[in-house]
């Protein structure tokens, strides 16, 4: 029975991942290419555009909290049920280093004095929206390709 109540969890906390994942870069997909152009061409809305980033910026908040907690269980994990090899740790460490790079835009973009001076258009500024949204399509395919190192290594 422990073997089954490990399978269960281990489902529940990878689809947790998963869902916090879906849900920051599909966001992250829908605010660059529909709700900021639709604010841009639709004239002045203030309110509207500053609630979708407050709102926006509380889920990435939770999404960060609940990717950082199930990442790291998940990497325990893993590395502790069985043996990896060189491949996957280094696709592992490489996925690792740019989520961390995602939560450090992320937290950078978030700080209010950051917005205010964005607003003068830095190169980053105008950048982060892609360059978030391209990390966080790149980590899902790394998460993808860990999955398919890890079933190879698991099958011979």
């Amino acid at each position: 029975m422990p073997g089954k109540t490990m399978l269960e969890i281990r489902l529940i906390v990878r689809a947790a991942h998963l869902l916090a994942a879906a849900a920051w870069v599909g966001g992250s997909f829908f605010y660059l290419v529909v709700a900021l152009p639709a604010l841009r061409n639709g004239g002045p809305a203030p309110g509207v555009g500053a609630q979708m980033a407050g709102l926006f910026r509380r889920m990435v908040t939770i999404c960060t909290g609940v990717l950082l907690l199930t990442g790291a269980y998940l990497t325990f994990d893993r590395l502790t049920t069985t043996t990896l090899g060189w491949p996957y740790l280094a696709v592992l460490a490489l996925k690792i280093a740019l989520a961390l790079c995602m939560f450090a835009l992320a937290f950078y973009l978030g700080q209010s004095n950051i917005r205010r001076l964005a607003k003068r258009a830095t190169r980053l500024s105008k950048a982060a929206p892609q360059l978030m949204l391209s990390l966080g399509i790149l980590v899902f395919v790394l998460g993808a390709l860990l999955n398919i190192l890890f079933e190879t290594s698991t099958t011979h």
